[in-house]
């Protein structure tokens, strides 16, 4: 969520914090704003794809710096849309300014876009590093709050609707909150992250003293993710708040400011509803109070109990109950198994499909992974072969629907999708989606190894944990429109070797024994990166080509997730993609076809291109 105005407001006012000391404490965190944040703050380009391996370093560098400050962090994650599908405008809305963003970025303007895979490579870096986290089922908002109170500890975001909640122990913006200048600290205390905690005290008692209960109330007139702010313009337009308040320069903040000390005025929420709805038609009020009251339970927290779950791994909601999900399924989705897009599927028939710096004059890079995704979804709302060979005049009417959000060139566009059909082994009367785990684990493997058009047996001289990818690889090749190039797919090889390098030349968990020739190949690497740094070339098609890799690869694995992962799942915050570095290997290799022989000191990675060569090219 987040409330329009506020964030920028209490910035602009340093009164309304309090200085903290973070160390010796339990810290809940909102997941979604820390990897939106170290996305940000880690990312030396957007153009291309995303940097996954320097992302990774930022998440493991900001939970050292917790760890030696004795804080002890739990991340809360945002789930699925949820059944009411509340947030819809407002998800349509940032899906159309994420496709203003990345059409900016792909004509060289500046810009932000988190690449694709962020959430997957935050959530695998989460397990890595043994940090406990939750994925709620819709929104965590409240669930954070409702944690945070419960233990009596700070919740980290950057989200202002915390400066809302009533809260025990406060909101820490993670704009204020220095983890990279970790403080020595006096005596026995020990070290401390700097931090500011905003006060809701000291921001009621700057508009007279106001009632905190009323501060649900403000946050909803004055408009968040849930609340289209036209439906209160009529009461804007007739009140008259104090200061005088206009639009025009500074417009926001002075409404935000009016209406609060409007608000000052009464004793608790009831009186202040009574009074917006007397600014309404008489025909209006009836809808306007309950749409009023019930926004404002959105400031209420949770009692859901996520103790229970970081305690006992079991996670219960009423929201999840009606769902009727089953409980595995329920289980993957709270310890971050399976990803959100999966029960928005499962559960409104309905997906977002996020864009990236991509040739908007073509197809949707996603368009790639369509039969991939439609294999999710036939899993997921389950359509027979028998079905549909019974009756195959009503196939159309049997197969189930999923509205897709994609992108039309520049505009945002709604889709609607046809699920696959499956074998028999996963039809309704074999395995319904409750009993899928009990799928032989070869059949599962099948189903996914058929999808990506590839057999077990090319894949048997790949490394396990490469395997996902590769075969992800071959899919690419077969079924992207315009197909790819061969500099494009030995850049993606040479890519995914130099992560291999990377990984047993710097982890400190392998106990692989490291020979001397791979440090070398790594450090004559690195010499090499050094030099081609400064190559700014950017070929859109090239670019729009590795959209289409990372599309295929992130529908991979969702649907090695779904089968309960037949595959290894490959991590990504091993430098399985970086993007500016496929971007310049392409580019090289146009050019100085010798590159392909970047680690000819390493006879173990020459070995491995090779494989990886030989495999997608069978």
């Amino acid at each position: 969520m987040g409330i329009q105005g506020l964030t920028g407001f209490v910035e602009e006012r340093g009164a309304f914090f309090t200085e903290l000391r973070v160390r010796d404490t339990k810290l809940v965190i909102d997941g979604s704003s820390l990897y939106h944040r170290l996305c940000f703050a880690s990312a030396v380009d957007f153009r291309r794809g995303g940097d996954y391996g320097p992302f990774a370093a930022a998440v493991r560098d900001f939970f050292g710096s917790l760890r030696a400050c004795r804080v002890a962090p739990f991340v809360v994650l945002d789930g699925g849309r949820g059944a009411d599908d509340r947030k819809l405008p407002t998800l349509r809305g940032r899906a159309a300014e994420r496709l203003r963003a990345a059409h900016g970025l792909s004509r060289g303007d500046g810009g932000c876009l988190v690449p694709l895979l962020t959430r997957e490579a935050f959530v695998q870096a989460l397990g890595r590093l043994g940090v406990p986290f939750v994925q709620c089922f819709a929104e965590a908002d409240r669930e954070i709050a409702g944690l945070a109170n419960r233990w009596g500890c700070p919740v980290l975001s950057l989200d202002s609707d915390f400066c809302v909640f009533d809260l025990a122990a406060g909101y820490c913006p993670l704009t204020h909150f220095q983890w990279q200048s970790v403080c020595a600290g006096e005596g026995a205390q020990g070290c401390y992250v700097p931090a500011r905690c905003f006060s809701a005290e000291k921001f009621c008692r700057h508009f007279g003293h106001l009632n905190k209960s009323l501060l649900p109330l403000f946050a909803v007139l004055n408009g968040n993710d849930y609340i289209d702010l036209a439906a209160l313009e009529v009461f804007f337009s007739k009140v008259r708040l104090p200061r005088g308040c206009v639009a025009g320069k500074g417009g926001k903040h002075v409404r935000l400011q009016g209406l609060l000390n409007w608000l000052s005025q009464f004793a608790e929420p009831a009186e202040a509803v009574d009074n917006v709805l007397k600014y309404l038609k008489k025909h209006q009020r009836e809808e306007t109070k309950e749409l009023l009251c019930t926004s404002m339970e959105d400031y209420t927290p949770s009692d859901v109990n996520l103790e229970d779950f970081f305690q006992t791994g079991k996670y219960e909601c009423e929201a999840a109950r009606k769902a009727d999900l089953p409980r595995w399924v329920l289980d993957a989705l709270a310890k971050g198994k399976l990803a959100p897009f999966i029960s928005d599927a499962l559960i409104l028939r309905s997906t977002f499909l996020h864009v990236q710096v991509e040739n908007m004059q073509r197809p949707s890079a996603h368009s790639t992974a369509l039969p991939i995704r439609q294999v999710i979804y036939g899993l997921l709302l389950k359509v027979s072969q028998n079905a549909e060979a019974a009756s195959p005049s009503k196939q159309t009417n049997e197969l189930p629907v999923v509205c897709e959000f994609d992108r039309l060139q520049k505009t945002l566009r709604k889709t609607s999708v046809q699920a696959a059909s499956l074998p028999t082994d996963f039809c309704d009367d074999h395995f319904p989606l409750d009993k899928l785990m009990e799928v032989p684990t070869s059949c599962r493997q099948m189903l996914l190894l058929e999808t990506l058009g590839v057999k077990m047996s090319l894949l048997e001289s790949i490394p396990s944990h490469l395997q996902l990818p590769v075969a992800v690889t071959c899919y690419w090749i077969c079924c992207s429109e315009p197909k790819v190039k061969l500099h494009q797919l030995k850049a993606l090889l040479l890519m995914i070797v130099s992560g291999e390098l990377h990984r047993i030349t710097n982890d400190p968990d392998l106990t692989v024994l490291r020979a001397e020739d791979d440090n070398i190949a790594y450090n004559e690497f690195l010499k090499w990166k050094e030099k081609k740094l400064q190559n700014k070339d950017f070929d859109l098609d090239a670019a729009h080509s590795f959209c289409q890799w990372q599309c295929c690869l992130q529908m991979g694995l969702y649907l090695n997730q779904l089968l309960c992962t037949p595959l290894s799942e490959p991590d990504l915050s091993s430098r399985l993609y970086t993007g500016t570095l496929v971007h310049r290997l392409y580019q090289e290799l146009k050019s100085t076809p010798s590159v392909e022989n970047l680690f000819s000191f390493s006879p173990k990675m020459t070995r491995l291109y090779q494989v990886l060569l030989n495999t997608v090219e069978s």
